[in-house]
């Protein structure tokens, strides 16, 4: 890769990094040298080495271990790109796996305050509440909170399908069009990080979206959690001329 001189040297840190892991020369699951030792080595300073290790843990390139240290994280299973409004269960059957979905809840209830902003809910409008547990060949991979106005939907909507997407389209005649998403990382949570079976080192990504239709009305809210060590999120990034 070329740089020139305009290059924030964190980035060249980003890549000298990247590049000692993919040719085997800090393997999964090695300690890397501290702060200091990177810095000398490297030639950079501290703050330039921080920065490029915060930048390598929210791509799950590594992992930090309070106490401990950092460590190189294992190569995840499962990538999408956050720019493609993917299916979970394409993704998971494009890694030769078997797909399953655990209901855990399925109901109208009173929205919360954000619910009401992300979809422009109505005075005393509720919302359908699905929450599954998404898995691969029987191992837990996402947890899934799905919101959907209840205005849209027929008083007997029930959800029976693995695609909630799928489900829209089918039962209700909706078509999503959109989303806008963006991600962040969570460290361990008491109930979730339960149900996804993840340790206390294992820190969850939560994908957060709004989905519109044809005509542009926000028409699901979702929360999908992510357990970090099985997938990655790759974002392209094109350049303007």
């Amino acid at each position: 890769m070329n740089y020139n001189h305009q290059t924030p040297r964190y980035v060249l840190v980003i890549e000298q990094i990247k590049g000692k892991i993919s040719n085997g020369e800090w393997e999964t699951g090695e300690r890397l040298p501290s702060e200091t030792d990177l810095a000398k080595e490297l030639r950079v300073s501290r703050n330039t080495v921080r920065e490029a290790l915060r930048i390598l843990e929210e791509e799950n390139i590594i992992i930090r271990r309070h106490g401990v240290g950092t460590f190189v994280n294992q190569k995840s299973v499962f990538s999408g790109g956050i720019e493609e409004l993917f299916s979970i269960t394409e993704m998971i059957e494009r890694e030769g796996k078997k797909p399953g979905t655990k209901l855990l809840f399925s109901g109208f209830v009173d929205p919360h305050s954000d619910d009401v902003e992300e979809l422009q809910l109505q005075e005393k409008e509720k919302v359908l509440l699905v929450k599954r547990l998404r898995t691969a060949d029987g191992v837990p991979l996402v947890y899934c909170v799905d919101k959907i106005s209840a205005n849209l939907l027929k008083e007997d909507y029930e959800f029976s399908e693995e695609s909630m997407l799928h489900s829209l389209q089918e039962e209700a005649g909706i078509t999503i069009s959109y989303a806008r998403a963006d991600i962040k990382t969570l460290g361990y949570h008491d109930e979730i990080s339960k149900i996804l079976e993840c340790g206390p080192d294992t820190p969850l990504l939560i994908l957060r979206q709004v989905h519109y239709d044809l005509a542009d009305r926000p028409i699901l809210y979702s929360l999908n959690f992510f357990k970090s060590d099985q997938i990655t999120f790759n974002v392209y990034r094109k350049r303007s001329l």
